[in-house]
């Protein structure tokens, strides 16, 4: 049926006009087909050299019913213990995803810092992010590498299994605010350089006069917030003192 799947017959078909040196534009119009339907359909079964009709028909077959199988399910999580409704837990996370994506966090990483936050151990294995999230290694790499860029979360070395696990504390926001200060200050001697360079009677001098002055002033205020708040994240230690 034009426009639906390839039936067994229009494979068939398609065999027959490769044996008989037929293009593919040519194929498809006797198919009634796009061209590249029927150029996918060829090289992901062999090629024009390998393609078989029974053969193509028979994967596709294959491939379609292993995507109609139900997906797995995540592993069961140890944090539904104390008594904490399931259900509760995954809409909590989710709106703690959300409110991270509006805060500018990217998506994944989102994903990423909400699973670590609603651990109990606040630590987890890359593999253990990925199973949970049902994501591929692949995705939770570049998340956590952002994290840590961000210093909201912490890389360490488990010496017993040879793995790296990702850990928050209360103590890394601390840390995070005071990274984000000096992107201020960073910013703020930029700006100011702007300044300089474009001088600060113009238009655009002043204008970078103006970034630079207000992105050091913010930059103290979090320094300062950050410092008077420091004792309920960061737990007083002989390192540590208050």
């Amino acid at each position: 049926m034009p426009g639906g799947r390839l039936t067994q017959q229009d494979r068939r078909d398609i065999a027959a006009g490769l044996a008989k040196g037929l293009g593919y534009a040519e194929i498809a119009r006797r198919l009634s087909r796009p061209t590249s339907t029927v150029s996918r359909e060829v090289s992901r079964n062999g090629g024009p050299g390998a393609y078989r009709a029974e053969r193509a028909h028979q994967a596709t077959e294959r491939r379609a019913r292993r995507r109609k199988q139900p997906p797995r399910s995540a592993p069961p999580s140890a944090d539904t213990a104390y008594g904490r409704d399931p259900e509760e837990l995954r809409e909590f996370t989710e709106r703690l995803v959300e409110t991270l994506v509006q805060t500018g966090v990217q998506r994944m990483a989102s994903r990423v810092l909400a699973c670590l936050y609603t651990t109990d151990t606040g630590t987890l294995a890359a593999k253990e992010l990925a199973q949970r999230l049902q994501v591929s290694p692949a995705s939770i790499s570049t998340a956590v590498a952002y994290l840590e860029e961000q210093e909201l979360i912490r890389r360490e070395r488990d010496p017993r299994r040879r793995r790296e696990l990702y850990s928050v504390d209360n103590a890394l926001w601390y840390r995070s605010f005071l990274a984000s200060a000096q992107r201020n200050f960073s910013l703020a001697e930029t700006a100011r350089d702007g300044a300089r360079v474009l001088g600060p009677t113009t238009p655009a001098g002043a204008r970078c006069e103006f970034v630079g002055e207000f992105l050091r002033l913010t930059g103290e205020d979090i320094l300062r917030t950050a410092e008077r708040w420091r004792h309920l994240l960061v737990p007083q230690t002989r390192d540590n003192p208050e």
